[in-house]
Parts: structure tokens; C-alpha cells; sequence
């Protein structure tokens, strides 16, 4: 009966502030369990990799990000079970394309950052897909598409000047998913399957017609011969 009771426990999430799975070292991080709380629940479990960090009692904690405070951070309260695993990065560099997701599904929004470390000012800021520049701006660090599509799948990086230094981040995938699999996929893609399919048809409606044929011919020659056997019976016996 605890099994069940435990099963039928809403379950806790855990949310970055930011919202960004990559962060850059010494970046402030807040992580928040979210869920139902009470006053007898005791304290909040957070771990991180499955290990536990026992030093994490409350629904939420802060801390200044390390390299080696990268993992996959869940959270537990006395009314909840175990969240889902949430992605923290934490990386050392210059300049950093943030994003909170990414996979999205089409009509999402997609957000990017061009971010640098402890927030010095940046200039002349360009966004890339795959590569080919998207959006310039002399100081804006925000990409924002309001609804994606699978044609915004793909690898995206910035850059952008620190002083009189160009920096350049690191390429980060992002998948955008179709809602459905005929609305991304031309009709001549989709030719082959369907002809396939006719051609499949086509041979089983034919194999079916040839074994009902088959099977009513046999059963006449085995009426032929029952047929001449009574007769060949009947010979001897007159005989």
C-alpha cells in the first residue's frame, strides 16, 4: 500500500534561474524544487549524478558554478517523488551560446544568448546557423524566434567583440521536431513507401486470387477423380 500511495505522488521538477542548461564558471545558479511543501515534510533531497548532497535541505540553494558542478540535478520532497533529471553545463571560456532546451517541438520558441564571462560588455554580436549569419546586432546578446520550425534545426554559435577582441562561442545542437511526419516530408520522399505499399497489395490480391483458383481446380480434379474411381469400382463389380 506505501508502494501505491508513493506511486500516486505528484512529481517534484526542478527549474534553473537562469534558465539556461550551460552556464559559464562563476555564474550565479539558483535551483528550485518545485511541488507540493508542508510543514512535516522535513528537509528537501537534492542529488546530483544519483549522488546525494547532503548539505541541500531547502526547496531551493544558490551557488557561484564550478566546471565540476556539471550534472544531471533532481530533487524530492516529503509530498513528491523524485523529479525528472535536469542538465546543468558549466564551462570555461570567453563567450557562451545559451539556450534553456535543446530539443524543441515546432511552434516552440527559441531562445539564444550570446553570453561572456562576468557579464563584460559585449559589441557587434552575430548569431550563426550552421554556420551562415542570422541576426547582427552592435549590442543586443538576445536571438529570439517566436514559433521554431524543423528548418531551424541545427548548430548555432555567436560572436562578438570584448574590448577590440573578436570571441566566437562554441557550436551548440538544437533540434526542432515536426508535429507530424507527412506535414515535414515532401510528397516525392513519401513516393517509394507508397508504391511499395500498391505494389504489396497488388501481389497479395493477385496471390490470393491465384490460390482461391488453384484451390477450386483441385477440388474439381479431386471430384474427377472420386468420380472415376466410383466408376472404375462399379466396373470391376458388374464385372
Amino acid at each position: 500500500a506505501a508502494d501505491g500511495g508513493a506511486a500516486r505522488l505528484p512529481k517534484a521538477v526542478v527549474h534553473l534561474e537562469p534558465p539556461w542548461f550551460n552556464v559559464l564558471r562563476e555564474d550565479n545558479v539558483t535551483l528550485h524544487c518545485q511541488g507540493p511543501h508542508g510543514p512535516g515534510d522535513g528537509p528537501t533531497q537534492w542529488s546530483r549524478d544519483g549522488t546525494p548532497i547532503p548539505t541541500q535541505v531547502w526547496p531551493h540553494f544558490s551557488f557561484k558554478a564550478q566546471v565540476n558542478d556539471s550534472g544531471n540535478y533532481r530533487c524530492q520532497t516529503g509530498q513528491t517523488s523524485p523529479s525528472d533529471p535536469v542538465l546543468l553545463y558549466v564551462t570555461s571560456d570567453w563567450l557562451l551560446l545559451q539556450t534553456p532546451r535543446l530539443l524543441l517541438q515546432e511552434g516552440d520558441p527559441l531562445v539564444l544568448r550570446c553570453h561572456r564571462w562576468k557579464n563584460w560588455p559585449l559589441f557587434k554580436i552575430t548569431f550563426f546557423q550552421d554556420g551562415t549569419s542570422k541576426r547582427y546586432s552592435p549590442a543586443n546578446s538576445t536571438f529570439f524566434i517566436p514559433h521554431a520550425n524543423v528548418n531551424h534545426s541545427g548548430k548555432y554559435h555567436c560572436s562578438g567583440f570584448i574590448g577590440k577582441k573578436r570571441h566566437m562561442s562554441q557550436p551548440v545542437s538544437i533540434t526542432v521536431q515536426g508535429t507530424a511526419f507527412l506535414s515535414i516530408t515532401p510528397f516525392f520522399l513519401l513516393w517509394p513507401q507508397i508504391a511499395f505499399c500498391l505494389v504489396m497489395g497488388l501481389l497479395f490480391a493477385v496471390d490470393t486470387g491465384l490460390y482461391f483458383s488453384v484451390r477450386k481446380e483441385l477440388r474439381s480434379s479431386m471430384g474427377d477423380l472420386r468420380n472415376d474411381k466410383v466408376t472404375w469400382s462399379k466396373s470391376l463389380e458388374d464385372k
